[in-house]
């Protein structure tokens, strides 16, 4: 198998994707922001926090292993898929009676409508999970993009006709079940699999105590951000809850355009060449490196920038999310390397030590959100950056456990990353201030291009290894199409 041409295709075509979404979103965005109200997106926000556990309870991490298992066959998979759709069905239920309790912890009412809808959207993930799963283990990474892209767009369309309708907070939260009906149909007519009916209790029994420990990692954070978003939510109402998730989405459609692309393809590459210990480091830490390589940029630029992005984005009224998105930055820049840590203890087949890190992680975040919470929305975005900086070192040990080297040898890409981040830091804000009396978007485009100026020179002396990986992507993707090879990798038997 040519994992790394495969490799190089799906990060292309992912990144295309991510592109694809996020140019359109963030027009989404900017419209939306400008027809509802901060209330609206903490009310959605409050919601959203809740249904990723009932889509892990539904999967219960079969579409994990699925995607790392040698060789699944049908019983497993047709186990795999009733399973999670009855499972859904069963959960949609459950949501849909315990929504006004959710209610009261969250302090709204207008949650309890929401959520009872966005039920739907269990039972619509949990049919999709086992195709979803067949395209990531095949790296058909090209027909994932294309399909994401298709449903987002149509969802922001439907979203922002909504909103200029007057629907209100349905405008957001249509957009939320459109995007997963039509990506959940694409995946059923794409795969070339249907499930039959039996249901095996052995591969069952087997999915689970693996699925046990993913759901156990995911079923922690999401327990973590339905903690946080009680408590900013009953301690400084819904609207800071708004401005929390400005801030946030802001971070996460830096990183969705630019790195995300990166971890999903690792992981499955990972999987399939954890025999080799040498080459499985060798694939880790030039993964690492070229992670922080492309991350680095647009998160520091966000940081420096943030208070001339967000008016220009999301128009005016968020100026309590300036400060808010500005340390979430920073705290992002620490965690780039968890992203693909992760992936790399799931490709191992060892979820249980991700666990035991997870665990431990998110209880601190949460404890620090707790405490901090009194001081404001700034403080908060500071706990969790304190939280960033011990999880980054407590990693380095854990992994280098995992590839059998030293923590010297995994911190080594992370002396670039500080580097880097601090000259972008320091040009970017002198740029700042020596621009501050000139028009907004003018200091903006200035501050990008010092900033970029920057990165290009720090890497180039620090990293440029990761500059000839790059290279050697986009090369191997062009010999690739030249010689008629499809980006999708079969298993060989």
């Amino acid at each position: 198998m040519d994992v790394g041409r495969s490799a190089a295709a799906g990060v292309v075509w992912m990144t295309i994707q991510k592109w694809a979404i996020r140019v359109l979103s963030f027009v989404t965005i900017a419209v939306l922001t400008r027809l509802l109200t901060p209330e609206d997106f903490g009310t959605v926000a409050a919601a959203s926090t809740v249904l990723p556990f009932f889509f892990l309870l539904a999967d219960l991490g079969f579409a994990a292993y699925i995607v790392q298992v040698e060789k699944p066959d049908q019983r497993m998979l047709s186990t795999a898929f009733w399973f999670s759709m009855t499972a859904g069905v069963l959960l949609c239920g459950c949501l849909f009676v315990l929504s006004p309790l959710l209610g009261v912890v969250f302090g709204s009412s207008g949650v309890v409508p929401v959520l009872q809808v966005l039920s739907l959207w269990v039972v619509v993930t949990a049919v999709g999970s086992v195709p979803m799963a067949l395209l990531r283990r095949d790296m058909r990474f090209a027909t994932i993009a294309a399909q994401g892209a298709a449903a987002a767009i149509v969802a922001q369309i439907v979203a922002i006709i909504m909103a200029f309708s007057g629907f209100g907070v349905w405008a957001l939260v249509a957009q939320s079940l459109v995007a997963g009906v039509i990506s959940t149909a694409l995946a059923l007519l794409t795969v070339k699999w249907h499930p039959t009916w039996v249901f095996s209790r052995v591969h069952f029994m087997l999915m689970a105590r693996f699925g046990g420990q993913v759901l156990g990692v995911e079923f922690v954070a999401m327990l973590r951000a339905v903690g946080e978003s009680a408590v900013i939510s009953a301690t400084l109402g819904l609207t800071a809850l708004g401005y929390m998730s400005i801030a946030q989405r802001l971070v996460q459609i830096l990183q969705d355009l630019t790195g995300s692309a990166i971890v999903p393809v690792t992981n499955v590459a990972f999987a399939k060449i954890r025999s080799s210990a040498v080459r499985l480091r060798d694939a880790y830490l030039r993964a690492l490196q070229l992670t922080y390589v492309v991350l680095s940029l647009p998160l520091i630029i966000v940081a420096v920038a943030a208070p001339l992005m967000i008016p220009i984005l999301f128009g005016d009224g968020w100026e309590q999310s300036y400060q808010v998105a500005q340390v979430l930055v920073l705290a992002g820049t620490l965690s780039l390397g968890a992203w693909l840590d992760q992936g790399l203890f799931y490709g191992l087949g060892k979820p249980g030590a991700w666990f035991v890190y997870a665990l431990i992680i998110d209880f601190l975040t949460l404890a620090t959100t707790v405490v901090a919470v009194r001081w404001g929305l700034v403080s908060i975005a500071v706990g969790f950056l304190c939280v960033a900086t011990l999880a980054t070192v407590v990693r380095w040990f854990l992994v280098s456990r995992a590839l059998q080297t030293t923590p010297g040898v995994i911190a080594r890409p992370f002396i670039y990353l500080v580097t880097v981040s601090v000259c972008m830091g320091a040009a970017g804000w002198g740029c700042k201030l020596w621009t501050a009396e000139i028009p907004t978007w003018l200091s903006l485009v200035l501050i990008v291009l010092v900033i970029s100026v920057v990165h290009v020179g720090i890497t180039l002396l620090m990293a440029r290894s990761a500059i000839r990986q790059m290279i050697s992507m986009a090369s191997r993707l062009r010999l690739g199409s030249r010689l008629g090879f499809s980006p999708r990798v079969q298993e060989q038997s």
